[in-house]
């Protein structure tokens, strides 16, 4: 077993509105050159890409958008040329969050489905289960769907690559937070784990944060297990904290978990600070699971008014931000039956990263042309809130994040700058300086 603030680190060795946006032609279409199957996956016509993820089991909720979101961006891509004259087609299969449904299907995608790379595939502990295995066939493994430290290493992993801040940058910028805002309340700690490197990592950077600040911490964290059964003894956990005087806990939890926890509380008559981390705080998904009954009975959603977290991407509901306009509208067109949140936007933000790799990956892309894409890129525009950080010998995607809180009403608000930090112990907390970028006039990227 870990110990309570053992540090898991893998490190590298070395927008645009309404129904305009549709109806504007695309750029990238075929340049003249003639389209080859180049690769595995790749016609003269299409590019097959897959992915596994949580459509069912105690991640779906939420997170089983994120795939459909990303294909429906892919859709409105098909719809206006493709990529240099070919249509994306995206094969998203089931896996549970269970790491060997993940192998299984992650198999089936390579060698049935001979798909050219693998595309947001979800989860910590499931894609741990498959990163070798991808690597040594030399697949693309672009933009997984987790905040883990690990995908960065550019040496074990050259062909894997996050995209969101990863877990230890966040947890760097929410310890700050909690420094300059809560000096005297004791921390605590409520984590997926204890040994999985989604609640690790987190915990890592939380605790750069907070070390030699004098504050008072909780050194036994509450660990859940991502199973009905760990949902069960979820309320002994939070009972647990409630014992130990702990009046802010940090939570590295996906969205069932955060709102068993945050409904725990509740019950127990126990209000402490929940500070949580991105991945598990999008407001419109805990509130459907709170409401909707998912944890046994309809509970309300303004449970979770108060809930302090972060957020790379733009906030949902600024409805005059080119990028949420954009993706509203396509989501309306594309996958009216979705909602329209978070995980939503997570999907097609990740979709319109893929589509600049693999056009930058040149009219008749490879699996090797595709990686280097990636690492050499210099994209301007994109809807983080920072820059990229891929090169050659840094496989992470965002290097920052900015704080929000709920409000009663269920929308976030910004609580100061954007961010931003590397993933080591020392490394500076920087307020960004940049500007954001606003998507092109066609919604979809020009290389």
């Amino acid at each position: 077993m870990r110990p309570p603030f053992g540090r898991s680190r893998t490190l590298a060795i070395a927008a645009v509105g309404g129904t305009a946006v549709l109806l504007t032609a695309a750029c990238g279409s075929s340049s003249g050159t003639s389209n080859s199957a180049s690769a595995p996956g790749v016609t003269a016509t299409t590019v097959t890409i897959g992915s596994t993820q949580p459509l069912t089991g105690p991640a779906a909720p939420g997170y089983s958008e994120i795939a459909p979101a990303a294909n429906a961006y892919f859709k409105y891509v098909n719809a206006h040329g493709g990529v240099n004259g070919r249509k994306i087609t995206y094969t998203y299969l089931d896996d549970q969050y269970n790491p060997t449904s993940t192998a299984t299907q992650t198999r089936k995608l390579v060698l049935q489905d001979h798909v050219f790379a693998m595309f947001q595939a979800l989860g910590t502990p499931t894609h741990l289960s498959v990163v070798s295995y991808l690597n040594s066939e030399h697949v693309p493994d672009l933009f997984v769907a987790s905040g883990c430290n690990c995908w960065n290493n550019a040496s074990q992993y050259p062909d894997t690559f996050g995209w969101q801040p990863n877990y230890t940058i966040e947890g760097k910028v929410l310890g700050q937070y909690i420094v300059q805002n809560f000096p005297s309340k004791k921390i605590g700690f409520f984590l997926q784990g204890p040994n999985d490197e989604f609640g690790a990592d987190g915990l890592a950077g939380v605790m750069d944060s907070l070390q030699g600040k004098g504050l008072s911490v909780d050194s036994t964290p509450a660990y859940y297990t991502p199973t009905a059964a760990g949902a069960m003894a979820v309320g002994a956990a939070i009972a647990g904290l409630q014992a130990q005087g702990v009046q802010v806990i940090v939570s590295f939890s996906v969205p069932l978990f955060t709102a068993v926890a945050e409904a725990s509380a509740a019950g127990l008559n126990y209000h402490p600070q929940f500070v949580v981390s991105n991945v598990g705080s999008d407001p419109p998904t805990l509130s459907a699971i709170l409401t909707g009954g998912a944890l046994g009975k309809k509970l309300p959603a303004g449970l979770i008014a108060g809930t302090i977290s972060d957020t790379y991407l733009p906030v949902l509901t600024a409805s005059s931000n080119p990028w949420v306009t954009l993706f509203q509208s396509i989501k309306a067109t594309y996958a009216p039956s979705l909602p329209w949140d978070g995980n939503v936007e997570y999907g097609m933000a990740e979709a319109y990263t893929f589509v600049q790799a693999l056009k930058a990956a040149g009219q008749n892309p490879t699996r090797a042309s595709m990686v280097a894409a990636v690492e050499s890129s210099r994209w301007t525009d994109g809807p983080g809130l920072t820059p990229y950080a891929y090169s050659s010998s840094d496989h992470n995607g965002y290097t920052g994040v900015q704080m929000v809180t709920v409000g009663a009403d269920g929308t976030l608000t910004t609580l100061g700058p954007v961010e931003t930090t590397d993933d080591t112990p020392t490394g500076a907390i920087v307020t960004y300086s940049g500007t954001a970028s606003t998507p092109p006039t066609n919604g979809i990227p020009s290389d």
